[in-house]
């Protein structure tokens, strides 16, 4: 058939529009929100904070945590005199709290649910890069407020400390001290660590750095609980008096 014989009655398709400004978000979660509050700094003035003195501390076979016992009403009352300020979030890894203790919590919740889903999904427990970059995540876009923890664990790479801040800044050091005794702490950590210490010789210095603060910092004091992070798992214990461990 020649050319000038074709039909051209055949509608042409029209281009397919796209909607380059979307209502929804692609990027929200798939399930649920992250909760939202309209709280300014001021109405944060009197939450319970921990105040808070908290120590990680790598070596060769696991990591030492250690934290203050002492909670406080805006830094001028005490609270509570026993308050668990670490927690395993993980199989081999845990989380310290310091700052406002709902948003302390509340993360620590959030983070260990989702270590548990990736474990029950994949089969296997998240390297602590991914722990770390999770963690970060959430701190930047989520709701926990005044929140500013150290997370600790071990993996196939080996030995791990983070500090974390309020806005998901992520940082990997040898050691770190977070809260308002840190700088006390600081002061016998940088006397005392080296990178060959034992697990007996990092839960020494660990104790003495929170010892330091409680002796100056109001925030800080009332005991001291020691987590030890080693492959066969955390263990937590809480000890009232540091003659116990020193």
């Amino acid at each position: 058939m020649r050319n000038e014989e074709l039909s051209t009655d055949t509608p042409e398709r029209a281009a397919p529009e796209f909607d380059l400004d979307p209502e929804f978000d692609p990027y929200a979660p798939e399930v649920g929100e992250l909760p939202e509050n309209d709280l300014t700094k001021a109405d944060l003035d009197n939450v319970n904070k921990t105040g808070t003195t908290t120590i990680g501390v790598t070596t060769p076979d696991g990591v030492v945590m250690a934290t203050d016992m002492r909670a406080s009403l805006g830094g001028r009352f005490v609270s509570n005199k026993d308050v668990q300020k670490v927690e395993q979030v993980h199989p081999t890894a845990a989380l310290t709290m310091a700052g406002s203790v709902g948003g302390a919590q509340s993360f620590i919740r959030t983070i260990r649910a989702e270590a548990n889903l990736y474990e029950a999904r994949r089969g296997e427990n998240m390297s602590m890069e991914a722990l770390s970059t999770l963690c970060g995540n959430f701190l930047r876009g989520g709701p926990f407020f005044l929140v500013s923890p150290i997370l600790g664990g071990i993996d196939d790479e080996g030995s791990h400390v983070y500090s974390l801040d309020p806005a998901g800044g992520v940082m990997r050091d040898d050691y770190t001290v977070t809260g308002s005794g840190m700088q006390l702490a600081y002061g016998v950590l940088e006397g005392e660590y080296t990178d060959d210490l034992t697990i007996d010789e990092a839960r020494q210095v660990a104790a003495r750095g929170i010892q330091s603060a409680v002796e100056r910092d109001t925030g800080s004091g009332n005991g001291i609980y020691l987590a030890e992070i080693t492959g066969e798992g955390v263990d937590i214990e809480g000890h009232k008096e540091f003659d116990d461990l020193l």
